[in-house]
């Protein structure tokens, strides 16, 4: 039901994933960054299998439903992800700079969920 785009908004989720449990895999273990990391563990990876579930949807119901899960999973990670810079010291910059472009990569991945599931529910 997606668009060509398609599999750029796979690639684009499935890409961000990767690159989030790479960049938690660096963070201190304190107690804050392995509890915000886990749940965003679950939310970032939720993301990409939900709007796999999305692609396989019966009806048009069910795939905005599918991809309005993926879109809440996209703002869940969002806000972990500015806990993480909130409270988990990040001393390398180049560790503070790939934290801001997932939080900038996750916006993005934010919007263009919203835009699909506008898109389909005027029923282009």
């Amino acid at each position: 039901m997606i668009e060509k785009k398609k599999f750029d908004i796979y690639d684009r989720i499935f890409k961000f994933s990767a690159r989030t449990v790479k960049f938690l895999e660096k963070l201190p273990k304190s107690i804050s960054a392995r509890e915000y990391s886990r749940q965003l563990i679950r939310s970032s990876g939720s993301m990409g299998s939900n709007l796999e579930a999305a692609d396989g949807a019966l009806t048009k119901k069910d795939f905005i439903n599918k991809v309005g899960i993926s879109r809440r999973e996209a703002r869940e990670s969002r806000h972990w992800l500015k806990l993480l810079k909130a409270v988990v010291p990040i001393q390398n910059i180049s560790d503070k700079k790939e934290l801001d472009w997932l939080i900038n990569e996750c916006h993005e991945i934010l919007l263009i969920l919203s835009s699909i599931i506008k898109k389909t529910q005027k029923g282009s």
